[in-house]
């Protein structure tokens, strides 16, 4: 089980302040690529860029896909530019590879075309999976749940997700995705004043 898989569940599973779009769960999956990534030594940070290390087999396919699309020459992408790059289309490649292991058929009516619907998947191994992480608020998937507006426990219970070795590395990638999902509802915002705008110019008398 990886992190993108248990956050898509509990995107699934757990009701949010706010409806979850593609798009910004396709930002929120990428980052969570990352997060496992760097637990699998496939690359390290230098600043913001992403330096790969030797290649790594996972044994998931998206999470080996996602590594070997890491830039290997200099200058190496950015953490905010990996997010853009790779997070274009991933919540449907996860969608569809959770309804691949629910046995088809089962998850394809979860993917409206701007949002996300919470039926909850059927009972797996792979929702236990996320619903034990869940319930223990692991520190990086409840924060990669609440860049999402979906909440855990009251903030100032919440533990510090950058426990480990590669702190500084975590709470980068973190931040990255909190921007990227900022930068994209900015992005909406301006649509919806360009399209209230045009509208009153047609409704003008």
């Amino acid at each position: 089980m990886t992190t993108p898989q248990d956050l898509l569940i509990v995107v699934l599973d757990v009701p949010s302040s706010r409806p979850v779009g593609q798009g910004d769960l396709s930002l929120a999956l990428a980052g969570a690529e990352l997060l496992d990534l760097l637990e699998a030594q496939a690359f390290t940070l230098e600043g913001d860029r992403l330096v790969p290390s030797a290649e790594r087999v996972t044994g998931d396919r998206l999470l080996d896909e996602a590594g070997a699309q890491l830039i290997r020459q200099e200058p190496y992408e950015t953490v905010e530019d990996w997010l853009w790059r790779r997070g274009r289309g991933l919540a449907s490649a996860y969608v569809g590879a959770l309804e691949e292991a629910e046995g088809g058929g089962k998850a394809r009516h979860w993917l409206p075309r701007r949002t996300i619907d919470r039926t909850p998947p059927a009972d797996s191994p792979a929702r236990r999976h996320a619903s034990e992480r869940w319930n223990a608020h692991e520190p990086v998937l409840v924060s990669l749940a609440a860049a999402l507006g979906i909440q855990d426990t009251p903030p100032a219970e919440r533990t510090d997700p950058a426990t480990s070795a590669d702190a500084d590395a975590v709470e980068t990638v973190l931040a990255a995705v909190g921007d990227a999902l900022t930068e994209l509802e900015a992005v909406r915002q301006r649509r919806r004043i360009e399209e209230d705008a045009f509208d009153n110019v047609w409704r003008a008398p």
